[in-house]
């Protein structure tokens, strides 16, 4: 191993990126806190500015990715297609089958300039998190409880207020629901046979319902759908930790373009894109490519700049602290610090387990129980 992978796999490192993560983060959501009073005076300028915030946050998590572990991301797409990307107003459906999918979708987005202003589709839970989750109450991101007899009344709200957006946004939704796992994808297939619905060997059954109400409340504003299919090669199993630690993944990113055009055709174009989805999945397995040209789009500096000011801006008074709290010699002090040390060592853990697929989401499994009752 060399000298700069060596330092990458410290949990120094670790500490310092997520100390300057979450510091910057916690000023940051304290400027959006205070971005409100803009709002009744005019909405357009509150959301060009929490856009921008938005960016120096989740592009600090983009920059782990793509500077910190170096990984490689292909593309691989319809050459007519690709001068679209990132000026046009999109919904992109990604597969959820990996801890980092969420950071390649943004990764996606940042690539093309729509970092900042992307949408999602996410559940309640997460608008209660510290940093990402109130950086998203603030880009007016669409939470829902995954009950659609509570959600559809406040999801069509939240989406029809999307109609005026002033900046080109990507709208990422996951149809499966949740993230895959054996014992999901299992009672998904019970789910599909129940419904004489084809079965499928590396996705969930898609939700149509969330998927038919964003198509058609974003119909006048969207240009297409993107439906993206991500893998890494040589059967890499990537983690938020791995890239961390600074280990180099080879993600390869299918993406192809249509419009559904009402919401009947909406559930049945979302079953059958799953199809070939499925059939594009095995043709990779089997050949370790994608039926399109692959390009590699240019990265750009902006999200390691970003890191940089806040490095600066934050590591000087850290490392003043430190030493004058060493050179004061109080066994009290150094108690407290090592004390806040091992508070925030938990904490990092706790944000990297969030991405886990064995600590994710049970939304599955619990729709199973739902029905046996």
């Amino acid at each position: 191993m060399d000298i700069v992978g060596f330092l990458k796999s410290q949990f120094i490192c670790h500490l310092l990126i997520c100390y300057i993560f979450i510091v910057s983060g916690l000023i940051i959501n304290f400027i959006q806190l205070f971005t409100l009073i803009l709002w009744p005076i005019n909405k357009q300028l509150f959301r060009r500015i929490n856009c921008r915030l938005a960016y120096c946050i989740s592009s600090q998590m983009v920059m782990l990715l793509e500077w910190w572990s170096g990984t490689d991301c292909t593309l691989y797409t319809d050459p007519a297609s690709y001068p679209k990307y990132g000026k046009e107003n999109a919904i992109v459906i990604l597969n959820h089958n990996f801890e980092i999918d969420f950071l390649c979708g943004w990764n996606f987005c940042e690539r093309f300039g729509v970092l900042g202003s992307s949408k999602v589709l996410a559940k309640k839970e997460l608008s209660y998190m510290p940093i990402i989750g109130w950086m998203w109450y603030f880009l007016e991101i669409v939470f829902c409880k995954r009950k659609w007899e509570e959600d559809r009344k406040t999801v069509i709200q939240k989406l029809l207020n999307l109609r005026d957006y002033p900046e080109k946004f990507w709208f990422l939704i996951h149809c499966e629901g949740t993230r895959f796992t054996e014992q999901k994808h299992q009672i998904s297939m019970k789910v599909a046979e129940a419904k004489g619905l084809p079965k499928l060997k590396y996705h969930l059954l898609p939700r149509t319902k969330g998927f038919a109400v964003t198509v058609q409340c974003l119909r006048n504003v969207v240009s297409a759908v993107y439906d993206s299919t991500l893998n890494f090669r040589n059967n890499e199993n990537p983690t938020l930790l791995g890239v961390l630690n600074g280990k180099k993944y080879h993600a390869d990113l299918y993406v192809r373009q249509d419009v559904p055009r009402d919401e009947q055709e909406c559930s049945t174009w979302l079953h059958k894109l799953y199809q070939e989805k499925d059939a594009f999945q095995e043709e990779y397995y089997r050949t370790g490519a994608y039926p399109a040209v692959p390009t590699t789009p240019p990265r750009r500096p902006w999200t390691l700049l970003n890191w940089l000011f806040w490095a600066l801006l934050l590591l000087y008074p850290l490392f003043k602290l430190l030493i004058n709290m060493i050179n004061s010699g109080s066994s009290l002090t150094l108690a407290s610090f090592a004390f806040v040390i091992i508070i925030a060592s938990v904490g990092v853990r706790w944000m990297i387990g969030v991405t886990e697929i064995n600590k994710g989401s049970t939304y599955g499994n619990n729709d199973n129980k739902q029905k046996r009752k």
